[in-house]
């Protein structure tokens, strides 16, 4: 049983807020009215009643279906105030445009900082930062020069990567990244998990030395266990991930503690928990309503993520406002299920596989009911062993039964949006039927 979190008024008010004007004035919920129970009962159980706000449904409505009458897309883009941003999703079908709008999306960062005592110590809104992602993300893609540090620099930014594919650096260019952080000594380090950990790796086998920021925050994909490791043999920085959206800005932000706390200031958060059986009733896929943003109105968004609810409801860190989340358990397209038919979460695959020794990459694929195969990156010699030890950690996950191949690597490359992927079914699954939805 979870406890619940405290919300002030202001926040229901906000909820209250953007959920009469969407149903009221937004064609893009045109058809929830109905779902809509009335006033006569609470803020919560309205939301509940509701539909969840889809991909699919930011394209068929965008973007007038989701503006504000009293705003004038064309102007706003005329203006500068806000421009289109694609997401780099996996496929066509996560793939989006979305509007953005830069004071609010800054606004909803500085808040997020106020989560981690790190964070509220050494950034300031105008302190020098390094983010380190694909360039498909984020930044200058360049694939076949290496730019100069005058043309992947943006105010206050540094973009140390602008290569689309982190297989083809070159130690040349990792060099050039560490000798880039110390000369330009950023406050704060952004990178992608997946990135900087390739990155540690190089550090660590070469004996190298690196400029320790005053924070490194991970951000734009699952930051595996294996990722904490591989970066703290490097980095004596204090480490915190960040979770939000393009759609949605910063949502959860990871305290010095370790768990994450709700941007009450910024957006609602409401959950679709899975069915015990499956993993409920702790776990659940985050839907968010956005607060305060003028140009976008994103009702019950489902970003497509699973977090593990804290069951007390309680942080040492002191913060008690909102949903405190004790892990971000991955997306539901990298789900994969056991022998007889129970989801599994990513999560769960991480921890179990990164009890391995000596590890660098892995990627867990499922092509079939009952069938795994695991991609492995190490410089283990004893192959044999590592393979049995791997067969004994994944039977343990998916049963006794479970067909297993596993196949040495090495490197793993990113996915077509630029992220790495570490599990995932080759078959389709309809998430719906894992939720415990009445």
């Amino acid at each position: 049983m979870i406890s619940l979190p405290k919300f002030s008024p202001e926040y229901y008010q906000k909820s209250l807020n953007i959920l009469e004007t969407s149903l009221k004035t937004l064609d893009a919920y045109r058809s929830w009215r109905a779902f809509d129970p009335g006033d006569s009962l609470s803020i919560d159980e309205r939301y509940a009643a509701l539909p969840t706000l889809t991909k699919n449904d930011i394209r068929q409505h965008f973007p007038k279906g989701l503006v504000p009458a009293d705003k004038d897309v064309d102007a706003g883009l005329a203006s500068g105030e806000i421009t289109f941003a694609n997401t780099s999703g996996s496929s066509d079908a996560f793939r989006v445009t979305n509007i953005w709008n830069q004071q609010w999306w800054d606004a909803s960062e500085r808040a997020s900082w106020t989560y981690n005592a790190h964070a509220q110590k050494v950034t300031t809104g105008d302190h020098p930062e390094a983010i380190l992602v694909n360039a498909l993300n984020v930044g200058i893609a360049s694939n076949e020069v290496d730019l100069p540090i005058e043309k992947r620099r943006l105010a206050r930014f540094l973009y140390l990567n602008e290569k689309t594919d982190p297989t083809k650096w070159t130690p040349a260019l990792m060099d050039r990244m560490i000798a880039e952080l110390d000369i330009f000594k950023p406050v704060v380090l952004e990178a992608n998990p997946s990135f900087l950990a390739k990155l540690c790796r190089y550090i660590w086998t070469q004996k190298k030395k690196v400029y320790q920021p005053g924070l490194i925050t991970l951000t734009y994909e699952f930051p595996s266990r294996l990722h904490f490791q591989q970066i703290k043999r490097v980095f004596t920085s204090p480490i915190a991930s960040s979770y939000g959206s393009t759609e949605t800005g910063y949502v959860f932000m990871q305290c010095e503690s370790g768990k994450f706390h709700q941007n009450v200031d910024f957006c609602r958060v409401d959950f679709q928990f899975l069915r015990p059986e499956h993993g409920g009733p702790n776990v659940g896929k985050i839907l968010v309503t956005t607060f305060d943003n003028p140009w976008y109105y994103m009702l019950r968004f489902d970003v497509g993520d699973f977090a593990r609810l804290d069951p007390e409801q309680k942080c040492s860190c002191g913060r008690e406002s909102g949903f405190i989340v004790s892990a971000m358990e991955g997306r539901w397209t990298n789900v994969t299920l056991t022998c007889d038919g129970k989801l599994v979460t990513l999560r769960r695959v991480d921890d179990a596989i990164t009890a391995l020794e000596n590890i660098d990459e892995y990627r867990v694929e499922q092509p079939s009911p009952g069938v795994y195969h695991l991609f492995l990156v190490s410089p283990r010699q004893d192959k044999e062993k590592l393979s049995q030890e791997a067969k004994r950690i994944l039977q343990g996950i998916y049963g006794a039964k479970a067909d297993i191949t596993i196949t040495y690597a090495d490197y793993l490359s990113p996915e077509d949006s630029g992220k790495y992927c570490l599990a995932k079914t080759l078959f389709p699954l309809n998430i719906a039927n894992y939720l415990d939805i009445k």
